[in-house]
Protein backbone atom coordinates (compact mmCIF):
# COMPACT_ATOMS: atom_id res chain seq x y z
CA UNK A 1 0.00 0.00 0.00
CA UNK A 2 1.23 3.44 -0.84
CA UNK A 3 0.10 7.13 0.12
CA UNK A 4 1.55 10.14 -1.10
CA UNK A 5 -0.11 13.39 0.36
CA UNK A 6 0.91 16.52 -1.76
CA UNK A 7 4.51 15.96 -2.07
CA UNK A 8 6.88 18.58 -3.82
CA UNK A 9 10.27 18.62 -5.25
CA UNK A 10 12.19 21.42 -6.79
CA UNK A 11 15.69 21.20 -8.36
CA UNK A 12 17.83 24.32 -8.25
CA UNK A 13 20.00 24.29 -11.99
CA UNK A 14 22.38 26.71 -12.74
CA UNK A 15 21.83 29.64 -15.03
CA UNK A 16 25.02 29.45 -17.45
CA UNK A 17 24.22 32.20 -19.50
CA UNK A 18 27.77 33.64 -19.30
CA UNK A 19 29.61 33.91 -22.86
CA UNK A 20 32.74 36.26 -22.46
CA UNK A 21 35.74 35.49 -20.70
CA UNK A 22 35.21 38.67 -18.85
CA UNK A 23 31.80 38.12 -18.03
CA UNK A 24 32.45 34.79 -16.39
CA UNK A 25 35.03 36.23 -14.34
CA UNK A 26 33.15 38.65 -13.04
CA UNK A 27 29.96 35.76 -11.83
CA UNK A 28 32.76 33.88 -10.00
CA UNK A 29 32.55 36.84 -7.27
CA UNK A 30 29.03 37.00 -7.60
CA UNK A 31 26.64 34.18 -6.30
CA UNK A 32 25.64 31.68 -8.36
CA UNK A 33 22.06 32.30 -9.98
CA UNK A 34 19.96 29.17 -10.38
CA UNK A 35 16.99 28.59 -11.84
CA UNK A 36 14.20 26.44 -10.06
CA UNK A 37 12.49 23.60 -11.64
CA UNK A 38 9.79 22.44 -9.87
CA UNK A 39 9.63 18.39 -10.74
CA UNK A 40 7.08 17.59 -8.41
CA UNK A 41 4.25 20.14 -7.96
CA UNK A 42 1.79 18.88 -5.12
CA UNK A 43 0.83 15.47 -5.75
CA UNK A 44 -0.83 13.32 -4.50
CA UNK A 45 -2.41 9.64 -4.97
CA UNK A 46 -3.17 5.97 -3.46
CA UNK A 47 -1.83 2.82 -4.46
CA UNK A 48 -3.98 -0.33 -3.30
CA UNK A 49 -2.40 -3.73 -2.44
CA UNK A 50 -2.19 -5.73 -5.76
CA UNK A 51 -3.03 -2.66 -8.27
CA UNK A 52 -0.84 -2.39 -11.46
CA UNK A 53 -0.39 1.66 -11.54
CA UNK A 54 0.70 3.07 -14.78
CA UNK A 55 2.66 6.53 -14.76
CA UNK A 56 3.03 8.24 -18.08
CA UNK A 57 3.55 11.49 -19.20
CA UNK A 58 6.11 13.45 -21.93
CA UNK A 59 9.33 13.80 -21.03
CA UNK A 60 10.41 15.99 -17.83
CA UNK A 61 6.98 16.03 -16.78
CA UNK A 62 8.42 14.10 -13.66
CA UNK A 63 7.39 10.35 -13.52
CA UNK A 64 11.19 9.46 -13.14
CA UNK A 65 11.37 11.78 -10.44
CA UNK A 66 8.08 10.52 -8.50
CA UNK A 67 9.41 6.76 -8.73
CA UNK A 68 13.02 7.62 -7.38
CA UNK A 69 11.00 9.76 -4.28
CA UNK A 70 9.18 6.20 -3.84
CA UNK A 71 12.10 4.25 -3.51
CA UNK A 72 13.28 7.01 -1.64
CA UNK A 73 16.30 7.79 -3.43
CA UNK A 74 15.21 11.63 -3.80
CA UNK A 75 13.60 13.18 -0.47
CA UNK A 76 10.97 15.57 -1.23
CA UNK A 77 10.66 19.31 -0.26
CA UNK A 78 7.38 18.77 1.29
CA UNK A 79 4.50 16.41 1.62
CA UNK A 80 3.85 12.93 3.29
CA UNK A 81 4.87 9.38 1.69
CA UNK A 82 3.26 6.21 3.62
CA UNK A 83 4.80 2.82 2.00
CA UNK A 84 4.10 -0.78 3.55
CA UNK A 85 5.88 -3.54 2.41
CA UNK A 86 9.25 -4.22 0.59
CA UNK A 87 10.15 -1.93 -2.28
CA UNK A 88 12.19 -3.37 -5.32
CA UNK A 89 13.11 -0.54 -7.62
CA UNK A 90 13.85 -1.55 -11.55
CA UNK A 91 15.61 2.04 -11.77
CA UNK A 92 18.20 2.45 -14.70
CA UNK A 93 19.07 -1.08 -14.86
CA UNK A 94 22.38 -2.05 -15.43
CA UNK A 95 23.91 1.24 -14.24
CA UNK A 96 25.79 -0.37 -10.68
CA UNK A 97 27.57 -2.95 -13.23
CA UNK A 98 31.01 -3.02 -12.63
CA UNK A 99 32.31 -3.09 -16.34
CA UNK A 100 35.80 -5.15 -15.30
CA UNK A 101 33.42 -7.92 -14.18
CA UNK A 102 31.79 -10.94 -15.04
CA UNK A 103 28.33 -11.21 -16.29
CA UNK A 104 28.47 -13.86 -13.28
CA UNK A 105 30.28 -11.54 -11.09
CA UNK A 106 28.01 -8.51 -11.33
CA UNK A 107 25.01 -10.80 -10.42
CA UNK A 108 26.47 -11.61 -6.92
CA UNK A 109 27.46 -8.40 -6.68
CA UNK A 110 24.10 -6.52 -7.96
CA UNK A 111 22.12 -9.23 -6.24
CA UNK A 112 23.47 -8.10 -2.97
CA UNK A 113 22.95 -4.55 -3.66
CA UNK A 114 19.33 -5.19 -4.39
CA UNK A 115 19.15 -7.39 -0.63
CA UNK A 116 20.07 -10.71 -1.69
CA UNK A 117 21.98 -12.71 0.50
CA UNK A 118 24.98 -14.52 -0.95
CA UNK A 119 23.27 -18.08 -0.28
CA UNK A 120 19.87 -16.56 -2.48
CA UNK A 121 21.90 -15.83 -4.87
CA UNK A 122 23.67 -19.02 -5.21
CA UNK A 123 19.85 -20.91 -5.07
CA UNK A 124 18.90 -18.52 -7.74
CA UNK A 125 21.87 -17.81 -10.10
CA UNK A 126 20.68 -20.20 -12.44
CA UNK A 127 17.39 -18.74 -13.32
CA UNK A 128 18.73 -15.55 -13.57
CA UNK A 129 21.06 -17.12 -16.16
CA UNK A 130 18.52 -18.82 -17.98
CA UNK A 131 16.20 -15.65 -17.86
CA UNK A 132 18.61 -13.35 -19.13
CA UNK A 133 19.36 -15.82 -22.21
CA UNK A 134 23.27 -15.12 -21.43
CA UNK A 135 24.50 -18.46 -20.54
CA UNK A 136 27.20 -17.96 -23.13
CA UNK A 137 28.42 -15.20 -21.75
CA UNK A 138 27.97 -16.18 -18.00
CA UNK A 139 32.34 -15.65 -17.47
CA UNK A 140 32.63 -12.35 -19.95
CA UNK A 141 33.83 -8.85 -18.77
CA UNK A 142 30.42 -6.61 -19.19
CA UNK A 143 32.65 -3.79 -21.05
CA UNK A 144 32.19 -6.43 -23.86
CA UNK A 145 28.11 -6.85 -23.71
CA UNK A 146 25.70 -4.48 -25.72
CA UNK A 147 23.87 -1.84 -23.61
CA UNK A 148 20.43 -4.63 -24.38
CA UNK A 149 22.78 -7.61 -22.88
CA UNK A 150 23.23 -5.28 -19.85
CA UNK A 151 19.29 -4.62 -19.31
CA UNK A 152 18.51 -8.06 -19.66
CA UNK A 153 20.82 -9.14 -17.12
CA UNK A 154 20.01 -7.00 -14.53
CA UNK A 155 15.71 -6.77 -15.11
CA UNK A 156 16.66 -11.15 -14.99
CA UNK A 157 18.35 -10.47 -11.56
CA UNK A 158 16.08 -7.87 -10.22
CA UNK A 159 13.39 -10.39 -10.60
CA UNK A 160 14.13 -12.49 -8.43
CA UNK A 161 14.13 -10.10 -5.38
CA UNK A 162 11.31 -11.08 -2.94
CA UNK A 163 9.25 -7.58 -2.57
CA UNK A 164 5.74 -6.21 -2.84
CA UNK A 165 6.43 -3.28 -4.78
CA UNK A 166 7.93 -3.07 -7.52
CA UNK A 167 8.73 0.35 -9.41
CA UNK A 168 9.59 0.27 -13.25
CA UNK A 169 11.21 2.97 -15.26
CA UNK A 170 11.13 2.64 -18.87
CA UNK A 171 12.06 -1.49 -18.78
CA UNK A 172 10.48 -2.11 -21.75
CA UNK A 173 12.36 0.57 -23.72
CA UNK A 174 15.52 -1.41 -24.38
CA UNK A 175 15.47 -4.84 -26.09
CA UNK A 176 14.25 -6.97 -28.66
CA UNK A 177 10.79 -7.73 -28.90
CA UNK A 178 11.62 -11.57 -27.58
CA UNK A 179 12.64 -10.24 -24.42
CA UNK A 180 9.84 -7.57 -24.40
CA UNK A 181 7.46 -10.68 -24.44
CA UNK A 182 9.36 -12.10 -21.43
CA UNK A 183 8.91 -8.93 -19.51
CA UNK A 184 4.83 -9.18 -20.33
CA UNK A 185 5.10 -12.53 -19.11
CA UNK A 186 6.86 -11.49 -15.92
CA UNK A 187 4.01 -8.74 -15.35
CA UNK A 188 1.50 -11.06 -15.56
CA UNK A 189 2.88 -13.30 -13.01
CA UNK A 190 3.53 -10.28 -10.77
CA UNK A 191 -0.84 -9.69 -11.47
CA UNK A 192 -1.28 -13.32 -10.47
CA UNK A 193 0.77 -12.75 -7.22
CA UNK A 194 -1.10 -9.62 -6.68
CA UNK A 195 2.20 -7.70 -6.30
CA UNK A 196 1.79 -4.07 -6.09
CA UNK A 197 3.05 -2.46 -9.42
CA UNK A 198 3.93 1.04 -10.82
CA UNK A 199 5.24 1.33 -13.97
CA UNK A 200 6.56 4.57 -15.90
CA UNK A 201 6.68 4.06 -19.88
CA UNK A 202 6.10 5.20 -22.71
CA UNK A 203 4.41 1.88 -24.32
CA UNK A 204 0.83 2.75 -24.31
CA UNK A 205 -0.37 -0.57 -25.39
CA UNK A 206 1.57 -1.86 -22.17
CA UNK A 207 -0.47 0.53 -20.26
CA UNK A 208 -4.20 -0.30 -21.47
CA UNK A 209 -2.89 -4.10 -21.37
CA UNK A 210 -1.75 -4.44 -17.91
CA UNK A 211 -2.52 -1.35 -15.80
CA UNK A 212 -5.40 -1.50 -13.92
CA UNK A 213 -5.34 2.13 -13.87
CA UNK A 214 -3.24 5.51 -15.30
CA UNK A 215 -2.05 8.38 -13.75
CA UNK A 216 -1.17 11.39 -16.15
CA UNK A 217 1.73 13.50 -14.83
CA UNK A 218 2.72 16.90 -16.45
CA UNK A 219 4.96 19.35 -15.31
CA UNK A 220 5.24 18.14 -12.42
CA UNK A 221 1.19 18.33 -11.77
CA UNK A 222 -1.45 14.91 -12.07
CA UNK A 223 -3.65 15.81 -15.17
CA UNK A 224 -6.03 13.06 -14.76
CA UNK A 225 -5.95 9.78 -12.89
CA UNK A 226 -8.67 6.79 -13.37
CA UNK A 227 -8.99 4.01 -15.80
CA UNK A 228 -6.06 3.25 -18.03
CA UNK A 229 -7.71 3.91 -20.97
CA UNK A 230 -9.60 7.00 -20.22
CA UNK A 231 -6.07 8.37 -19.04
CA UNK A 232 -4.65 7.02 -22.31
CA UNK A 233 -7.35 8.25 -24.27
CA UNK A 234 -6.19 11.66 -22.72
CA UNK A 235 -2.71 11.58 -23.15
CA UNK A 236 -2.72 10.93 -26.87
CA UNK A 237 -5.25 14.23 -26.79
CA UNK A 238 -2.78 15.97 -25.50
CA UNK A 239 -0.07 14.64 -27.36
CA UNK A 240 -1.69 14.69 -30.87
CA UNK A 241 -1.86 18.69 -30.15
Amino acid sequence: MIKVNNLSKTFKIPLENRYTFKENLVELFRRAKYEKIRALDDVSFEVDEGEFLGIIGPNGGGKSTLLKVLAKILVPDRGALEIKGRVSPFLELGVGFNMDLTARENVYQNGIILGLSRKQVDERFDKIIEFSELERFVDTKMKNFSSGMHVRLAFSVAIQVDADILLMDEVLAVGDMHFQQKCFEVFNRYKQEKKTIILVTHDMGAVQNYCTRAIFLNNGKIVKDGKSNDVVAKYTEYAMR
